[in-house]
């Protein structure tokens, strides 16, 4: 099953996404939507109003989720280009929601940074709440599966040992445009890139994470009980525009794909924020 929260006239609904349509649930947005204990159970058999696939305005997947956690040095093949040593356990930051723009939504590049940088991002959202999840509860919490880019401004990020500073710029990070249900993915790794104007920046696959999804709740639900609509960015394979000789920075009017193969993808052009 596919699940989205798109804009309307009237708001954001959340909505099921079949063939041809995308089925209205009777949900604000997504996050509402997997507050329901029944919430696959009830979007599977949703029978609201209906949009053409066509043309729709895709809000971030979880508008305003509880919880952005990002996880840092997550691919072995990032790792290796950084310089690091493989961590022992997840290198945790945070988002706010106002960093979150949609799907197909314009990303603001700051005024103060000319060192603005992308990262494709494989994304977890929690589908019950779960603290102390043991491997088993673990993937039952997780109700699916979407596309981030970690879009990083990396001179505020690297003022401190801190990353908090440089990750959560307003209007930065698209989420979406869907959440796929892990029954619709196969086993295995996941291809995940990123292209700037069509030329490849990122190519990998998601068996370079060092830390599984699973791996990453039962280790995030010791700290902090995970609720519905929380979101865990896994992290993001090399290629990233910092590490390059010279770097490679977004730029006004760039388009930033973000493609996890099975999962989505996200196109988003970059506009400068006036000073």
């Amino acid at each position: 099953m596919r699940l989205a929260t798109i804009r309307t006239a009237t708001g954001t609904r959340a909505v099921r996404i079949d063939a041809n349509s995308a089925v209205e649930t009777g949900e604000t947005d997504l996050r509402a939507l997997l507050s329901r204990p029944d919430w696959a159970a009830h979007a599977a058999s949703a029978a609201g109003p209906a949009h053409p696939i066509d043309g729709l305005d895709y809000a971030p997947l979880v508008p305003s989720p509880e919880k952005i956690i990002c996880v840092g040095l997550n691919y072995r093949d990032h790792v290796a280009e950084m310089g690091n040593e493989l961590p022992a356990y997840p290198t945790l930051f945070a988002k706010f929601a106002p960093a979150l723009v949609g799907a197909y939504d314009d990303i603001l590049l700051p005024a103060v940074s000319e060192q603005v940088d992308y990262e494709a991002e494989l994304t977890v959202v929690i589908g019950r709440p779960v603290r102390h999840a043991d491997a088993e509860r673990a993937v039952a919490a997780i109700a699916g599966y979407t596309v981030l880019n970690d879009v990083s401004v990396r001179d505020y990020q690297n003022r401190t040992k801190q990353f908090l500073q440089g990750k959560t710029f307003e209007r930065s990070t698209p989420l979406g445009p869907v959440l796929v249900t892990p029954d619709e993915l196969p086993e295995g790794g996941w291809a995940i890139s990123s292209t700037i104007d069509g030329e490849v920046m990122q190519s990998s696959t998601t068996d370079q994470l060092v830390f599984s999804a699973v791996d990453l709740v039962r280790y995030i639900s010791t700290i902090v009980t995970l609720n519905p609509g929380d979101v865990i960015a896994t992290g993001t394979p090399g290629g990233v525009g910092h590490a390059r000789k010279p770097p490679r920075y977004l730029t006004d009017g760039a388009v930033l794909v973000t493609s996890i193969a099975g999962v989505g993808k996200c196109r988003n052009t970059c506009r400068k924020e006036k000073p």
